[in-house]
């Protein structure tokens, strides 16, 4: 038994980790993926913090434009510890050897993000996401060959265990080795990401399927506000692979058929650094309105030059030339909108502590909320490590103030070998793909960037048919040895579940706020009714809605514009 377990080792799980750690808590960490490969990787334009580096800034500021770009749903008291907090955080990721791209005057160099005051993303080119994962790991191997911390990669965790009211590990199938293993502590940490393969068109890795909101969802725990799935404005057209935001920010236009710089007619003042929502309805009403190509409208850098594309944005180019076949220098780069990031997620305090003792979570798996309705661009990976660090801090301090535990029951094993070999001594049944596939293009079709109550109607149709058909479903892979044919139908199982809590949220949300558009029926904020944060829980036909009160503290709703 460790003392803290953390499962997921991206950004969050392991600066979870890493600060479990420190306080003096023994720690395991649970991966499904070597932690180098987790989707935090991918992250490529920046992280945000008030560091005043470029023109005037400061947390207060920051604070208000995350207040504003949540749409007003954000928790105004966990937004301004995040603000505060996240300068901090910034300077010890630069001592621990995160080589962040600079200015001339050799200070951290920070360029414009979307809806933001100021110039406030750090970054690392665009590949900040990459160097970040690779800082967080050389730290976990230090602390690896110092004691008491162990990873335990490729182990694929699927189920919480509870015990006397309390999280006391997780049930893993080890996807190395075979079998199920458990992996008990005195606490628990999820940081196991987000869900975006929920659609078929997404930034996300294979791995983000919501395994962490699900295991909490069905351990009786709230999700909270999971109507709100951002998608963002640039994805590669026809691939979905992420051209990241920092591409706007170093002055990229978005221009339809024509070759009109389009967003003045939705944005005048930001344009292209309007918030993610914004740019993403006026891109999905370009190419709705035949002034796209193709589905997609085009990413323009090539007024920026050659020399600053190759300095400061070398991986944008590098994409668009293998995914896209185009050079970003001499040609506009085909995008359109995509499913990227879960602004909802497992209900958390401001320390990460969920409703059950000993449970914590941050990250993307989480709602804190900072997002609220809708994320700022660079606020996500600062969040992941300003809540990492704070969630893995109080999963130590309450580890280490429990005291001494006997040996768990090994019944959770036995229940899931049992509920395992159900699974795979069927043999007669349709393979989880061909679901998996139609749940992300109906996802797409009838919940994306606008909804419509009759296909949301649909949808909540379509995911109950998708759930029965799940019932039969057969793992073909009999094996024991990496069967990712198993653990791809425990996902499915999840994901269908998730869509679930998603759709009947947004249909019983009747309003417009943020990455919820209802432009039909709905088509303006209601803060009257629904200044509120939607709760999901499991109950015994299914998902539960009830609200919750965002927390307010210095900034009442205003009319959004940019």
């Amino acid at each position: 038994m460790y003392d803290v377990v953390v499962v997921g080792a991206g950004c969050a799980g392991m600066r979870a980790a890493i600060e479990a750690y420190d306080t003096g808590a023994s720690v395991g960490v649970v991966s499904k993926l070597h932690p180098t490969r987790s989707h935090s990787g991918a992250a490529e334009g920046g992280i945000n913090a008030a560091l005043g580096n470029t023109a005037e800034d400061s947390p207060e500021k920051h604070a208000f434009d995350t207040v504003k770009g949540s749409d007003y749903l954000g928790d105004q008291d966990a937004i301004e510890i995040f603000t505060a907090e996240a300068p901090g955080d910034i300077y010890q990721l630069e001592h621990w050897g995160c080589v962040f791209s600079r200015n001339e005057e050799g200070k951290l160099a920070q360029r414009p993000f979307g809806a933001a005051g100021s110039p406030r993303t750090v970054y690392s080119a665009d590949i900040t996401g990459h160097v970040l994962v690779h800082v967080l790991y050389e730290q976990l191997m230090k602390r690896m060959e110092e004691g008491s911390l162990v990873v335990h990669e490729e182990s694929f965790a699927w189920r919480l265990m509870v015990e006397d009211g309390r999280c006391v590990g997780v049930v893993c199938w080890d996807l190395v080795r075979g079998g199920v293993k458990l992996v008990t502590g005195r606490s628990v940490v999820l940081a196991t990401g987000g869900m975006g393969r929920i659609y078929r068109a997404t930034t996300n890795a294979y791995s983000c399927n919501g395994d962490g909101m699900a295991m909490a969802l069905h351990a009786g725990l709230p999700l909270k506000d999971m109507e709100f799935m951002q998608f963002h404005p640039t994805t590669l057209y026809p691939s979905g692979v992420l051209i990241t935001e920092g591409c706007r920010g170093e002055g990229g236009y978005l221009l339809n058929r024509d070759g009109e710089r389009f967003m003045a007619r939705y944005a005048p003042n930001a344009l292209e650094l309007a918030s993610r929502d914004v740019v993403s309805r006026a891109e999905t009403t370009e190419i709705e309105a035949g002034r796209g190509i193709n589905g997609s409208v085009l990413l323009d850098l090539r007024h920026l030059g050659a020399e600053k594309i190759l300095t400061r944005l070398p991986g944008s180019r590098e994409l668009a030339m293998t995914f896209a076949g185009v050079d970003p220098i001499y040609d506009p780069i085909p995008v359109r909108p995509g499913a990227h990031y879960m602004m909802g997620g497992v209900a958390t305090d401001n320390w990460g502590a969920t409703e059950l003792e000993g449970l914590y979570a941050a990250g993307e798996v989480a709602c804190v909320s900072v997002h609220g309705a809708n994320r700022l661009g660079g606020n996500s990976l600062m969040e992941t490590i300003t809540f990492g660090r704070r969630a893995g801090r109080a999963a130590a301090e309450h580890a280490l103030a429990s005291g001494r535990r006997g040996e768990v029951s090994d019944a959770p094993a036995r229940d899931a070998e049992r509920d395992l070999a159900q699974l795979l001594s069927r043999t007669d049944g349709e393979r989880p793909w061909k679901i998996r596939d139609e749940l992300g293009a109906s996802m797409l079709e009838n919940f994306g960037v606008f909804r419509y109550p009759d296909r949301m109607e649909r949808q909540l149709e379509l995911i109950q048919e998708l759930r029965e058909r799940y019932r039969n479903v057969v793992v073909e892979d009999k094996g024991e040895i990496f069967n990712t044919d198993l653990t791809q139908a425990l996902e499915l199982g999840y994901m269908l579940d998730l869509a679930w809590c998603m759709v009947q949220a947004g249909l019983a949300r009747e309003e417009s706020r943020g990455a919820h558009s209802r432009p039909a029926d709905f088509p303006e904020r209601d803060d009257e009714r629904f200044l509120k944060h939607s709760i999901s829980r499991w109950g015994d036909d299914g998902p539960e809605l009830s609200y919750e009160e965002v927390r307010m503290t210095r900034w009442q709703p205003e009319v959004r514009t940019y």
